[in-house]
């Protein structure tokens, strides 16, 4: 049965042609890689400078992009001024000048034909795509509303579409980063100390006394800022306890490291409440002042003993002990992190709770060497005309279901774009900016369902992506350091902003993506809500708003601004309003129970894995961020692959090697598409194993990282939804090995990549041979 979108793997003419040769040299040290970035220069040149901040990651470093005396660009550092990196980079930002460089780049817009029974792509000018787009998309809205048209949205630019999307009348905007990542810790803070994490983290860590990571992998995710705090408290004797079943870059600088069981955090963090209440060890002051439920709680957590939970977490009771003894000696000045992905078992809300009441226990909110009181400068909106009001939303699809969603979401919109008899209107239009949606969504033959039922797909990126293989039309958009985008503006200690701007010219026939969502906005008769010729237009006006100029910023890259609405902490003896139902610091929540939920956090049991299973845990790695940048040449020479890390008694029981490679096949019979090599090591517990996430692509567009190690997302196919705001835990999954090359059949059971035609073909010759 043919399907009405297929795969289309897209040809060289659309990409940049054949991929160079790639280096044989294989760098391991950091200089080594720095030197990669350094061109020899005549004395009688002279680099011109232009400022920026990196969209390699979310931490969005400031930095400088250095031209050489021919034009080129030749290195990416950090501004000294800057809060977030204090002008050093990481790999990932140096490396910003690989993904400009990329010859496997995007390079013009390309539209789905069928010429002679067989879908392919066809280079267009950009007046037809967006004639194209703005087509389906006023059809969509006369026929079912302008809500059926959804953004997919992850990186500056989205916000330019995300513009166009609410003046067009739909509110249905989601970012993977929520429901995928974040959004279990900001629903459980708000709940306690209404108010959300954010991004960066607002985490004292460089004044800390002890610092507790609970899954969170300071080190391997290279959050800069953090990184350089951490290297700072463990200079100044620090207590490090990180809880983690496989022994991290943070265990390995940790004076504890609990080797967890999988999917029991939550006791744990119940136990720990219980010693610091019974014991007296929590912060009397700021409890009786600032709390309220604390009673409640007490009596909650009376029977959760260290003995309780040792008998589920494998961690022994004096430790739980001493570790909550060491939060204690440090309190205010202690950190049980937050997270940042922390969408596991389906009860990360509660779970996230459990972290947010143990802080307030510890008086560390608000304090030096806790949570500092971030803030940020305000820009102005650029004047334009008010956004429609929408009839209908994404939780229209979703009733009295996931109530504390913040934000609307991803998994959401795609589950609510398959259609049912239930439902007046799917999805019918997706716009994916930045997103490669079949790598970032859990089980990806709903997303292939979903795809499936779309009337147009639009995907806009700077490399041909899994994603893009599914859209009806891609739009090429210039890397970071070819275009202008909005100041930013996050909050830190300091009230900071910084410019992005051109190093270059975007190169072949890449758009920054403003100027798309302006040019699409003409069309769609909304050319008032972009008044403006240039986006420096908008950019100068913003910032003479707060007494400063384009001008200036392109001398100094990053401004600072005085702190206008309090100190960096709570002063002693300050009345403390809280936006809470209560005004307190809820222990109990009131706003969970308001809406049905538990106020209190309690552990529930997991599924385990069966016999000859392993728990899926998948992570970070310092030199990449996800799947968007394995295929950059620079990033490639540190990370190739991604290796499978077996404890040495399960490789002992499977005869598995070191370096062999082996297939993984998950509890629903999905097999990864590729091998990937074992990693024999004591760092990971026996009933697990372990992949940094991102590989295993499988675009051969991508001519570096094609086939390169093995998807965990592909086998992400056991989705846990956290009830309270919907996250997609994906720890629920088990695997077990392969040895032997899996037959084709077993490759394309669940693969999104093969139509019904390919794959009833691939099981006809199955059966034949």
């Amino acid at each position: 049965m043919k399907t009405r979108r297929d795969f289309i793997k897209i040809s060289a003419a659309g990409t940049g042609g054949l991929a160079l040769g790639l280096s044989s040299v294989k760098l391991a040290q950091a200089s080594q890689f720095s030197d990669l970035l350094k061109r020899k220069e005549k004395k009688s040149e002279v680099q011109e400078r232009f400022p920026t901040y990196c969209e390699v990651c979310f931490w969005k470093c400031a930095g400088w992009t250095y031209k050489d005396g021919e034009g080129k660009i030749v290195k990416i550092i950090g501004n000294d001024e800057d809060p977030h990196c204090n002008g050093r980079f990481c790999p990932r930002g140096t490396g910003g000048v690989g993904m400009y460089n990329d010859e496997d780049r995007l390079k013009t817009p390309l539209m789905r034909k069928e010429v002679n029974g067989k879908q392919v792509f066809e280079e267009v000018s950009w007046d037809d795509a967006l004639d194209y787009i703005s087509e389906k998309m006023q059809g969509i809205a006369k026929e079912h509303g302008p809500e059926c048209v959804a953004l997919f949205s992850h990186g500056a630019g989205g916000k330019y579409f995300s513009h166009l999307l609410k003046a067009f009348g739909s509110g249905n905007i989601a970012a993977p980063s929520y429901a995928q990542c974040r959004g279990p810790r900001e629903v459980g803070f708000i709940a306690t100390f209404g108010a959300a994490i954010g991004s960066p983290e607002p985490t004292d860590i460089r004044d800390t006394r002890c610092l507790v990571l609970i899954g969170s992998h300071i080190g391997e995710n290279m959050h800069n800022g953090q990184v350089q705090e951490m290297s700072d408290a463990i200079d100044k004797r620090a207590t490090i306890i990180t809880v983690d079943p496989r022994y991290s870059t943070a265990a390995s600088k940790s004076k504890y490291w609990l080797p967890i069981k999988p999917a029991t955090d939550l006791a744990l963090l119940m136990a720990w409440i219980h010693v610091i209440i019974e014991d007296e060890l929590y912060n009397k002051e700021y409890i009786e002042k600032n709390t309220f439920g604390f009673q409640q709680l007490k009596q909650h957590v009376r029977q959760m003993t260290p003995e309780w939970a040792y008998g589920i977490t494998t961690i022994e009771p004096d430790v739980i002990r001493r570790t909550a003894k060491e939060m204690a000696d440090a309190s205010p000045a202690v950190i049980v992190h937050p997270g940042r992905h922390v969408t596991w078992y389906g009860d990360d809300t509660q779970r996230t709770r459990a972290i947010a009441i143990l802080n307030a226990l510890l008086g560390s909110w608000g304090s030096r060497g806790g949570f500092f009181l971030p803030e940020s400068i305000h820009l102005p909106k650029y004047p334009s005309p008010e956004y429609p009001k929408p009839k209908r939303s994404w939780r229209d699809a979703f009733p009295g279901q996931f109530k504390l969603a913040e934000l609307a979401l991803a998994s959401g919109i795609c589950d609510a774009t398959v259609p049912t008899t239930e439902r007046d209107c799917s999805f019918k239009a997706w716009l994916v900016y930045g997103t490669n949606l079949i790598e970032t969504l859990p089980n990806q033959k709903q997303t292939y369902t979903a795809i499936q039922n779309l009337d147009i797909l639009v995907a806009i990126d700077t490399m041909p992506m899994e994603i893009t293989g599914y859209a009806d039309v891609i739009l090429p958009e210039c890397t970071y350091l070819e275009r202008y985008d909005d100041i930013r503006t996050s909050g830190t200690r300091t009230p900071t902003i910084a410019l992005r701007m051109p190093a270059a010219e975007p190169k072949y026939d890449s758009k920054p993506a403003w100027w798309m969502a302006k040019e699409l906005g003409k069309r769609l008769g909304l050319g008032a809500y972009f008044d403006y010729e240039d986006y420096t237009e908008v950019l100068d006006w913003q910032l003479k708003q707060v007494g400063s100029s384009l001008e200036e910023m392109k001398k100094i890259g990053v401004k600072k601004f005085k702190r206008e609405y309090g100190d960096l902490y709570y002063n002693e003896g300050e009345k403390i309003e809280f936006n809470t139902n209560t005004g307190k610091i809820e222990l109990f929540s009131t706003a969970m129970q308001d809406e049905g939920y538990d106020p209190l956090p309690s552990y529930t049991p997991h599924p385990e894995p069966p016999t000859g299973y392993y728990r899926l845990i998948y992570g970070r790695a310092p030199m990449h961020s996800f799947s968007r940048t394995t295929n950059n040449p620079l990033l490639f020479d540190l990370m190739e692959e991604n290796n499978i890390w077996v404890n040495p008694k399960v490789a002992n029981e499977w005869d598995l090697k070191n370096g062999q490679e082996i297939w993984l096949k998950n509890q629903d019979g999905i097999v990864s598409n590729f091998p990937s090599k074992v990693r024999v090591t004591e760092r990971i517990r026996w009933d697990s194993i372990y992949v940094v996430h991102g590989f295993g692509h499988s675009n051969k567009n991508l001519k570096r990282s094609y086939g390169r190690g093995l998807s965990d997302q592909k086998l992400i196919t056991n989705v846990m939804v956290d009830p309270i705001m919907g996250g997609t835990g994906m720890r629920g999954n088990f695997v077990t090995f392969l040895t032997e090359e899996p037959t084709e059949l077993e490759k394309a059971k669940g693969n999104p990549y093969l139509n019904e035609k390919e794959s009833s073909m691939i099981v006809g010759k199955e059966v034949e041979s």
